[in-house]
């Protein structure tokens, strides 16, 4: 009977290191799908709108419709539109009253979503630049000045 008394002891460390290398890694797995950045860059285009949605978790969704167009399937054409979500209050703020103009965007970009950071795996956290847009009165005024370099 005292063979099977350590038998016992070592089937018990046996799953108590199991069960801490699970721990291990599931913790690494998360870290890595919903916290890693996985990349950061900056997008302009259009800023198209910035609107605070969601049932449980309300989010800043918004989409920046970029220069240029792109084919999904061959003879198709369809234009290049980037969706993001935004964290910090302050800057979805400026976005909000920007709707309509060219801003360039700084984003990091995740594997995965958190319904609390948002519906998208890019998160714009910060603006690099608002651009008004060329207003037609200017346009008028610069119109001799390009034709005259014609």
């Amino acid at each position: 009977m005292d063979d099977l008394k350590p038998k016992k002891k070592k089937n018990r460390k046996g799953l108590v290191w199991f069960i801490g290398i699970l721990v291990v890694a599931l913790s690494i797995f998360v870290y890595v799908r919903y916290y890693y950045v996985f990349g950061t860059g900056v997008k302009s285009g259009e800023l198209n709108y910035l609107v605070y949605k969601g049932v449980i978790f309300k989010t800043y969704e918004g989409k920046l419709i970029q220069s240029g167009f792109r084919a999904d399937k061959p003879g198709g054409l369809q234009s290049n539109q980037f969706d993001f979500s935004v964290v910090d209050e302050e800057i979805a703020q400026k976005l909000m009253i920007s709707s309509g103009k060219n801003v360039q965007l700084h984003y990091k970009e995740y594997f995965g979503t958190l319904p609390w950071r948002g519906y998208t795996k890019f998160i714009v956290d910060s603006i690099v630049d608002i651009q008004d847009q060329v207003r037609s009165d200017t346009l008028d005024e610069l119109t001799p000045y390009i034709l005259e370099t014609l």
